[in-house]
């Protein structure tokens, strides 16, 4: 009797430590500030999804001072997320950046024209004003329309959709889950609108994805892998607890002060969880396609936004390989 409780005292000694221990911590920056777009991020904190893989995890948005690619070159943060786009031309700058995790696989980038502008067609473009965002993200846009060798008037503009509103732009540069809402919010209907989806044209260039420092990658390989299943899984709870998850991420832009709408979140919530799924493309959820790894690289490369090419498995270390 007395050697069996010798045994559960140590065994609850043993179970007191191991609780007792600090659980790795990573910071986890998202490109932008809080909205719906990174709901799955927030769903994963609050439902202790992180804490289940063994993890804590802060999540700590950019500041005006300070984007998402230099605090991570600054060791502020372990992870960030941003567009394929995007990282493939830091890569390029030089910073060594590697992809965990491919969260979107769809391209949410569109034109949209007022339907009282004549533009029907994506060649009625040629000769005409299109605002196009001064603060990036206008790569694929320009690569469109360079394929078609069509001449048009760039117009740099920051997030408003004024311009257009006005009708001073004969076309703008919109994302489906934000700018495009921004505008039927504004008072302009869906039927007023013309649209041409980027994905309708050959340039369905996926998004959002998790990067971190390949040197990081190296050295934590088993926590940034823990980063990813639960974060996937965090997407996975969004989509089957919407208005859930619509609360979460309400209450998260409340904290920060943005100023917001429930609607326009919860169109943005259900566009960018369309956005998360494969559809068609032959890859599972979370994985980065070497074919769209490649159309990317294409882009930029015909661009001039990048010098040198980059090798595909070198750039993605995720566990979610195929």
């Amino acid at each position: 009797m007395k050697k069996e409780l010798i045994i559960l005292l140590l065994g609850f000694l043993s179970f007191c430590y191991v609780q007792s221990q600090p659980l790795p911590q990573i910071t986890f920056t998202p490109q932008w500030l809080p909205q719906a777009q990174f709901a799955g991020y927030y769903v994963a904190q609050n439902k202790g999804f992180y804490r289940s893989e063994g993890l804590a995890v802060r999540i700590v948005h950019p500041s005006v001072s300070v984007n998402a690619v230099e605090s991570l070159i600054n060791g502020q943060s372990d992870i960030i997320s941003l567009f394929l786009t995007t990282a493939l031309s830091f890569k390029d700058l030089g910073v060594d950046l590697v992809n965990m995790g491919q969260i979107s696989q769809n391209s949410a980038l569109l034109f949209v024209s007022k339907k009282e502008k004549h533009i029907t067609k994506l060649s009625d473009l040629d000769g005409k004003k299109i605002g196009i965002w001064k603060s990036g993200f206008d790569e694929v846009a320009k690569a469109l329309i360079r394929s078609h060798n069509y001449k048009v008037e760039w117009v740099p503009i920051l997030s408003s959709v004024n311009l257009f509103l006005s009708g001073y732009l004969d076309a703008m540069t919109v994302m489906w889950y934000n700018e495009y809402d921004q505008i039927i919010q504004a008072g302009v209907n869906e039927d007023e609108l013309n649209t041409f989806f980027f994905s309708d044209f050959g340039f369905n260039i996926p998004e959002d994805g998790l990067y971190c420092l390949n040197k990081t990658a190296i050295q934590r390989k088993e926590d940034l892998e823990k980063f990813v299943r639960a974060s996937l899984k965090g997407w996975e709870y969004a989509k089957d607890h919407r208005e859930e998850t619509l609360e979460i991420v309400l209450e998260e832009m409340k904290r920060a002060h943005v100023p917001t709408n429930k609607a326009h979140q919860a169109w943005m919530l259900d566009k960018v969880l369309s956005m998360i799924e494969p559809g068609k493309k032959n890859v599972k959820k979370g994985a980065l396609s070497e074919s769209d790894f490649d159309k990317t690289q294409k882009i930029l490369i015909e661009g001039g936004y990048m010098k040198k090419r980059v090798d595909f498995q070198e750039f993605y270390k995720s566990v979610n390989r195929k």
